[in-house]
């Protein structure tokens, strides 16, 4: 997903949590702070939320041998986004994957993800489940089943992308667009014709035109919009061909129809939620995202385009979440 404002804006890009970040503020005086502020949060999500991260405090829970944890507000809220997005698509979205990550091999930065070629043993074991977790949030603490290993991948940076453009947006009084790898959030006042947010297929540079995949642009104006698929982070160990996007059923990397979805949310969590849902739902999930009153568009592996109600002309982030 790429990013195009349709007025005077400033704009800087970078990387963290292991994916790009895209910053864009209405007032371009406001940047810079806006972006020591943004990446010092940021920097707190990944101390609290990563999984590659031996020091996280997600780490530590792989530690616990079953016994209740108190952790931080900020990871507290994290697993909280986590469970309600399981609840919501029915445990198509599951934390509790996190094994079944490391056993296909994308266990560190997906840099080196691409450079390892050691061979990996797939076989078929369905993840623990979202129920097994509980988080108590009146007493600060989550109770993990030992043996078990949490990973928010499929929902952190979306949370993270909508906590930071609410506060930017809070803090410096003007319009704000924050996108961690294409999970784009944005708040305050929106340029003329909201913000002009390109959807696509194939991962590319956000002032260039795709060259290849078919592509659509959303004007945006609150809420957030999000893109999973299962073509950019891919890799191949020992004759299998991989991808991120896994289906808790199986723990083993999701065979979709789709090869792209996105969604626009009252929020980039709900929207990313969904996106990746759909992947997991497979054929129907365009009439799934429907019910939900999501507008969406998916697209197959043959380029065949399908849209659900509101796509694109009224993308704009309805009331009800995913």
């Amino acid at each position: 997903m790429t990013t195009r404002t349709a007025r005077a804006t400033a704009a800087a890009d970078w990387r963290a949590l292991g994916t790009t970040v895209r910053l864009v503020v209405t007032d371009p005086a406001l940047l810079d702070s806006c972006n020591l502020l943004l990446a010092r949060q940021l920097a707190e999500v990944d101390a609290a939320c990563s999984r590659f991260r031996t020091d996280s405090e997600l780490a530590a829970l792989d530690t616990a041998d079953g016994r209740p944890v108190r952790v931080s507000p900020l990871l507290a809220e994290a697993l909280a986004v986590a469970l309600r997005a399981a609840e919501a698509t029915d445990g198509a979205v599951d934390p509790t994957i996190g094994s079944a990550m490391t056993a296909i091999g994308y266990d560190r930065d997906f840099t080196l993800v691409r450079e390892d070629d050691r061979p990996v043993s797939l076989r078929v074991r369905r993840a623990p489940g979202w129920r097994a977790v509980t988080l108590d949030r009146t007493t600060g603490t989550v109770t993990v089943p030992e043996g078990v290993r949490l990973d928010l991948g499929a929902t952190a940076k979306a949370w993270a992308a909508d906590r930071a453009v609410r506060m930017l947006a809070g803090a410096a009084g003007c319009g704000v667009l924050v996108s961690l790898g294409g999970d784009t959030a944005v708040a305050g006042e929106a340029p003329a014709g909201g913000w002009q947010i390109r959807v696509q297929d194939v991962t590319g540079a956000v002032d260039e035109t795709p060259a290849e995949g078919s592509y659509d642009t959303v004007g945006l104006r609150s809420g957030g919009l999000a893109t999973s698929g299962t073509a950019a982070r891919r890799w191949r160990r020992g004759g299998h061909h991989l991808h991120h996007i896994v289906d808790p059923r199986t723990g083993l990397p999701v065979r979709s129809p789709w090869r792209t979805v996105s969604v626009a949310a009252a929020d980039c969590a709900d929207a990313n939620a969904a996106t990746t849902a759909a992947l997991v739902k497979g054929a129907g999930a365009e009439r799934w995202l429907t019910r939900l009153g999501l507008p969406a568009r998916l697209v197959a592996h043959d380029g065949t385009v399908v849209t659900t109600p509101g796509w694109p002309t009224s993308a704009v982030a309805p009331e009800a979440a995913a």
